[in-house]
């Protein structure tokens, strides 16, 4: 990330005020496979009354890069960071993948604007009313 993105950018990543605040209030926990750093605040409670977690991200904020198990802890699901435990997905859970919206490989379901082929009809289609 430029200097220049950094300093004025709130979009596109972490600021010098992030980095100023995760110095200052963080404590690291761990980094996932995809270099997304985990902190908890290092002393004191947070608007919750239980101590602040967050994320830094290593390019792009976008919250959909954060897995499954990591998911859980930040959102006071699970107490226990994945570091601290061997965590095992369900046979359900497919590998993590981040939001494709507004990408070349979004979903685009059959019949729709960007999307190849057409709609199946089906019996509640909606019918123009026409003036007699």
């Amino acid at each position: 990330m430029s200097l220049f993105s950094e300093i004025f950018s709130w979009w596109g990543g972490n600021t010098w005020g992030t980095r100023f605040f995760t110095w200052r209030k963080g404590k690291f926990v761990g980094e996932d496979q995809f270099g997304n750093r985990y902190y908890i605040q290092k002393s004191g409670a947070g608007p919750l009354g239980v101590p602040a977690r967050w994320v830094t991200y290593p390019k792009i904020s976008e919250a959909s890069q954060v897995p499954p198990e990591w998911h859980g802890w930040l959102h006071y699901t699970v107490d226990t960071p994945p570091t601290e435990e061997r965590y095992i997905p369900r046979p359900w859970q497919k590998p993590h993948q981040m939001n494709m919206t507004g990408t070349s490989r979004a979903y685009r379901p059959k019949g729709s604007i960007l999307g190849a082929g057409e709609r199946a009809k089906s019996s509640s289609d909606y019918k123009a009313w026409k003036p007699n």
